[in-house]
């Protein structure tokens, strides 16, 4: 290919991985808005401890939701090759097997939800004060664990399709719905953490509903409509490649909720304002998150297509797009913080305590964006490919490296130390998955006959 013809190639997909990321990275903005309404709520009322238990709650559901975050990556890497190999039915069996799934993960969810809250409330550990306001927060908004558990499958399949703006949409609505109840319930209502939580609780089941409805305008338009039997669906084959694909996703998610885990503990020994410090800058580190994982995103779906596919030229074009407008966003995050990092502190709180304690340790979330862009686009190359092995693998490497530098780190220098180890953390994720990256193409499966100019729009 000449020059010329290159660059062309290159326009094409920058464009296209933009035009998709821009309503994801909205879309993802959105997702931590239900956290952080929370926390800006919780922040504004008498005293440190309502801040520290809705932040706790907060801690407690990230483990608990994030821990089957697989079904919203493992829907995503399948439907995308779906899409790629134009296999709608094939495309509509993973959605049904998926959301099957999260139904009844979410029943034995409540059904356990008891022991499940004590203990995790239990081993973050905080004052007393902070464990009652946390236990109410999550005895409240556990109730809600179906339809978030469902609402990962649903993203994951508007993502595996490429329909970005649809999710941008449905992530839109959650937030109107919870930020509308949350506030009626906390300043009309006086309700306190009790209405923080059934605001959350209530837009989970409005974005379960809505999006349910749209993803069945999304099958009625495929060219499969044919219908599908039970037969199907517990294909022998298919479940066990869901279940291996699942269960690696599950423990590279375990190491991650376990890494936030351990950090939440660290921070909650330090005492209240501490604990609060640090939820606020994490709160800063998710929407930076939220941002960058729009590019991962967007790599999730492009790589997938490419590989149901069989196109090894566009899936090296992905790579190249995805990850140097991913790398251009990370240091515009990290330039924002660095700039009005104490003005966005002051929005999350008005506790003069918590506030200066924030502002000590501001400098590692403006260096995180940074570091951390490197995993996430690991993430969504490996995701895409459905390569879980490797995701596994590399999670686990980083874990325990950062549970280690964590303790050590801790001792020596303090809450600084433990911020230090879980840079490194971040940065290892990327590091680890890097050097497994040409395992990808050497498991390319090239599909003759369904080769296309990489510089021309598809439909």
């Amino acid at each position: 290919m000449n020059r010329p013809v290159q660059s062309k190639a290159m326009i094409y997909w920058y464009r296209r991985v933009i035009l998709l990321a821009i309503p994801l990275i909205l879309s993802n903005l959105t997702q931590p808005l239900l956290s952080t309404v929370d926390t800006i709520l919780s922040g504004h009322l008498p005293g440190a401890a309502a801040l520290g238990g809705v932040a706790m709650g907060g801690i407690f559901f990230n483990a608990v939701f994030w821990t089957f975050g697989f079904l919203r990556m493992g829907t995503t890497g399948l439907v995308a090759q779906a899409h790629g190999a134009r296999d709608d039915a094939s495309l509509r069996l993973h959605f049904l097997r998926a959301l099957a799934s999260a139904v009844a993960i979410g029943a034995l969810v409540l059904a356990v939800q008891g022991p499940l809250i004590s203990l995790t409330i239990m081993l973050l550990g905080a004052s007393a004060e902070v464990r009652v306001n946390a236990l109410l927060y999550c005895h409240i908004r556990i109730w809600s664990a179906p339809a978030a558990l469902a609402n990962y499958v649903i993203l994951g399949y508007l993502l595996g399709r490429q329909r970005a703006r649809t999710a941008l949409a449905l992530q839109a609505a959650v937030n109107v719905v919870n930020v509308i109840v949350a506030l009626w319930l906390v300043i009309e209502m006086h309700w306190g953490v009790a209405g923080i939580a059934t605001g959350t609780l209530t837009a989970d089941w409005a974005g379960c509903a809505i999006g349910l409805v749209l993803t069945r305008s999304a099958h009625a338009r495929t060219q499969s409509d044919a219908p599908t039997h039970w037969r199907e669906l517990i294909d022998g084959p298919s479940l066990r490649h869901l279940f291996a694909l699942n269960r690696d996703i599950f423990l590279r998610t375990l190491g991650l909720v376990a890494a936030y885990g351990w950090f939440t503990r660290a921070g909650a020994r330090a005492g209240d304002a501490t604990l609060a410090a640090n939820a606020v800058l994490m709160n800063l580190h998710f929407i930076a998150s939220y941002g960058l994982d729009g590019f991962a995103n967007a790599t999730e779906a492009l790589v997938g297509e490419a590989v149901g596919a069989g196109r090894v030229k566009d899936y090296r074009a992905v790579l190249r797009a995805s990850t140097t407008a991913a790398l251009a966003v990370a240091v515009g995050i990290s330039l924002i913080y660095f700039g009005f990092g104490t003005r966005l502190v002051g929005v999350f709180t008005n506790q003069e305590a918590v506030k200066l304690t924030a502002l000590r340790y501001l400098p590692w979330a403006v260096v995180l964006p940074v570091v951390s862009v490197w995993g996430f686009q690991g993430d969504g190359i490996f995701i895409g490919a459905t390569r879980a092995k490797e995701l596994r693998d590399s999670m686990l490497i980083s874990f325990f490296v950062f549970l280690g530098l964590a303790v050590v780190f801790e001792k020596w220098f303090g809450n600084n130390g433990l911020w230090c180890a879980f840079c490194f953390f971040m940065g290892l994720r990327g590091l680890t998955l890097a050097v497994r990256l040409p395992r990808i193409e050497k498991g390319f499966v090239v599909r003759t006959g369904t080769s296309v100019p990489v510089f021309e729009p598809r439909q």
